[in-house]
């Protein structure tokens, strides 16, 4: 499952720097926790820094599409016209 940290601190109103300051850590070890596979508690760290949930740093999936458990096809959900 692919990490939206970023995203979410952009959402935030926030930079790197100022969530690192704010985490009391330097900069540069915050970007590659994010850039790298944060540990859990780092996430929670982060997530607390941000005033967010820890499900709110992963990628949600696309609830309209789904595969296929028989033949591993994509299938998108459409509303009916």
């Amino acid at each position: 499952m692919d990490l939206r940290i970023k995203e979410v601190i952009k959402d935030r109103g926030m930079t790197i720097q100022s969530l690192a300051d704010k985490m009391g850590i330097n900069r540069v070890n915050l970007s590659s926790s994010i850039n790298g596979n944060p540990t859990i508690e780092t996430l929670g760290k982060i997530a607390s820094a941000l005033e967010v949930p820890v499900t709110d740093l992963f990628e949600q999936p696309d609830k309209s599409v789904f595969k296929c458990p028989k033949c591993g096809t994509m299938l998108e959900i459409k509303e009916k016209e």
